[in-house]
C-alpha cells in the first residue's frame, strides 16, 4: 500500500485579490458608513430646516424607557462595531503576520499613552473650535454626542463607544488601509489623500465642518503613523478625544451656554 503525501502550497495573494479584499473590508465597515453619511447629508440639505438647526445624535437610545433592553442593544452595537477589526486581524494572520505589524499591541504602553495624550491635547481643542465655528456659520448640524438616558450605565457605555470608534477607525483607515494600498503599489500622496478623504466621508452626516475637520485630522494621523509606524498612539488620541466629547456633552449639555444642543 502506497501512501501519497501532499503539501499545501501557499503563496502571497495577487494584487487583484488584495484589492478585492480591501473593497470587501471597507464595504463591511467604514466605506459603507461613508455612503450612509452621504445619503444622510443629502437628506439634511433637502430639509426645510437650516443645517445649523438640525441635530445629529450620536449614541442614541435604542429602547427608550426600557433601560435594560437599551443596555443590551448598546453592548451589541459596540461589540458588532469591532468585528471588522477582528476580520482584519484574521486576514493578517492568513498573510503570515498579525495586528502587531500595524503597531496595534501593548508592547510600548507608556510611549503610546504619552504620544496619544499629546496628540489628543493638540487636536481636541482645535477640533472643538472648528465645530463651533462651522455650526455657528450654518455649515454643520448640531452634534449631540449623547442621547442616552440618565441611568447608571450611561457613562460606561459612552466610554466604551468612544474606544470602539477609536480602535475601528485607526486600525482600518490608517493601519490596514495604508498597508494594503502600499502592497497594491500606490504612492504615498495617493495613500494619504485616500485615507483622509475616507475618514472625512463617514463624518459628512455632521455637515461640511465634520467632513473638513476629519480630513485634516486624517492627514495628521497618517503622517504620524508614517513617522511612528504604530496605530496605538492614534487609538489612544482618538479614544481620549471621543471620551471627552461624549462624556463632556452628557455632563455639560444644558448647563453651559456655549455648547449647542439643538
Amino acid at each position: 500500500m502506497t501512501t501519497v503525501s501532499t503539501e499545501c502550497e501557499t503563496s502571497a495573494p495577487s494584487r487583484r485579490l488584495l484589492g478585492v479584499e480591501l473593497l470587501i473590508v471597507l464595504g463591511l465597515s467604514l466605506g459603507a458608513s461613508g455612503v450612509a453619511a452621504l445619503i444622510s447629508f443629502a437628506g439634511s440639505l433637502t430639509e426645510p430646516l437650516a443645517l445649523g438647526k438640525q441635530v445629529a445624535t450620536l449614541n442614541a437610545s435604542r429602547a427608550p424607557g426600557r433601560p435594560w433592553l437599551d443596555l443590551a442593544w448598546q453592548t451589541y452595537y459596540i461589540l458588532r462595531g469591532l468585528m471588522p477589526v477582528v476580520l482584519v486581524g484574521y486576514l493578517l494572520v492568513r498573510e503570515g503576520t498579525s495586528l502587531r505589524v500595524l503597531g496595534f499591541d501593548l508592547r510600548r504602553k507608556l510611549g503610546d499613552l504619552g504620544r496619544g495624550a499629546a496628540v489628543a491635547a493638540a487636536i481636541g481643542g482645535s477640533g472643538l473650535a472648528l465645530y463651533l465655528a462651522a455650526q455657528a456659520l450654518g455649515f454643520n448640524l448640531t452634534v449631540a454626542p449623547s442621547g442616552l438616558p440618565s441611568v447608571w450605565w450611561r457613562i460606561p457605555v459612552l466610554i466604551a463607544s468612544a474606544w470602539q470608534n477609536a480602535i475601528l477607525e485607526e486600525v482600518i483607515v490608517v493601519g490596514y488601509l495604508l498597508r494594503r494600498l502600499g502592497q497594491l503599489g500606490w504612492g504615498w500622496p495617493a495613500m494619504l489623500v485616500t485615507s483622509s478623504v475616507l475618514r472625512g466621508s463617514y463624518h459628512l452626516y455632521q455637515g461640511v465642518g465634520g467632513l473638513v475637520g476629519n480630513m485634516v485630522m486624517g492627514v495628521v494621523f497618517c503622517l504620524l503613523y508614517r513617522r511612528w509606524g504604530r496605530v496605538m498612539p492614534l487609538v489612544v488620541a482618538h479614544g481620549l478625544i471621543d471620551t471627552v466629547a461624549f462624556v463632556g456633552y452628557a455632563v455639560l449639555a444644558g448647563h453651559v451656554s456655549w455648547l449647542p444642543t439643538g
